[in-house]
């Protein structure tokens, strides 16, 4: 095994294990309980948007829409339960419209060949305006406590939105590792030509991947908006970013055709503790948005060095 296989194969994890144990040597409080449950609650909403990202991103698309369409869907369910009361259909009518933006984004970017950031970011603006027209701009309040404990309650010691992270990361496990859909994915990214060609159905594969990327948005959304207590229009600015560079740290390729829902895993949790690490130090934010984006750029830096390392030993 080369070197440009290894890191490839455990790079992603050492260099967890190295932040973490530097992050705990050095700066006070990091490893104390209460810190560290209250990363895994700050990364929980970024980490959910990431698995449906993943599928995106592996099939070499990208979406830049996540923060506008939490903020839609987010506000849109909490307005439901306003009305209704009920919880399970306040959830329901996030799901229903998460499922309907992410067919809306499959099959404009595959009938007419749109690329899926110009597609995207028209749905950025839209459901912005959306939003802010339907709100006017003022938060929707008076959800009760049903769906306030999606986002802020415990079972046990267990914050209830990172057990449906947990749920989330099997299921995204499950599709791309044991199922049809999933080889398709890996199929299409790598080369859709030869995937086409073996009898790929390439534009339906693509559909599927955002349908259940707005399946992702809406249970973030809800669980977003659950966490601050009310429907925020203004929630959710450049969470898009923070999604894709989880994707991004974690192995993902953004020319598609390799990533694992693992590696997005480990790749939230590094940028988590990065961010956490950072407001413990009180360093400035300005200068946080400049760490995130030397971040990104490094990673796909090193999956550009890896991917060349890896040719040249073929």
């Amino acid at each position: 095994m080369n070197l440009a296989e290894l890191y490839g194969k455990y790079g992603t994890f050492a260099i967890l294990v190295v932040i973490f144990t530097l992050s705990s040597i050095f700066t006070r409080g990091f490893a104390t309980q209460a810190n560290l449950t209250n990363v895994l609650r700050q990364i929980t909403v970024v980490t959910i948007l990431a698995l449906g990202a993943t599928f995106i991103i592996i099939l070499g698309h990208i979406n830049v829409a996540y923060g506008s369409m939490i903020a839609l869907i987010g506000v849109i369910s909490t307005a439901i339960m306003v009305a209704t009361g009920n919880v399970f259909v306040a959830v329901m009518g996030a799901v229903g419209l998460g499922l309907v933006i992410g067919a809306i984004n499959g099959y404009v970017i595959t009938k007419f060949h749109i690329p899926a950031f110009i597609m995207t970011l028209a749905v950025t603006t839209v459901a912005r305006g959306s939003v802010l027209l339907f709100t006017n701009g003022v938060p929707v309040t008076g959800m009760g406590k049903s769906y306030t404990f999606i986002g802020q309650g415990y079972i046990g010691i267990m914050p209830v939105s990172v057990l449906i992270l947990l749920v989330l990361f099997v299921l995204s496990w499950v599709m791309l590792n044991k199922t049809r859909f999933g080889r398709h994915v890996y199929a299409v990214g790598g080369n859709e030509q030869a995937a086409i060609a073996s009898g790929i159905k390439s534009k339906n594969v693509v559909r599927k991947a955002f349908l259940f990327d707005g399946f992702t948005a809406a249970i973030a959304g809800v669980v977003l908006m659950s966490r601050m207590n009310s429907g925020q229009p203004a929630a959710g600015v450049a969470y898009e970013f923070d999604a894709i560079t989880a994707v991004v740290v974690g192995g993902t390729s953004l020319a598609g055709g390799s990533g694992t829902v693992v590696g997005t895993i480990i790749g939230a949790v590094i940028v988590g503790i990065i961010n956490n690490v950072q407001n413990l130090a009180n360093v400035n934010t300005y200068w946080q948005q400049i760490v995130k984006g030397l971040i990104i750029l490094t990673a796909v830096i090193i999956d550009k060095m890896t991917k060349q390392a890896s040719s040249m030993k073929k």
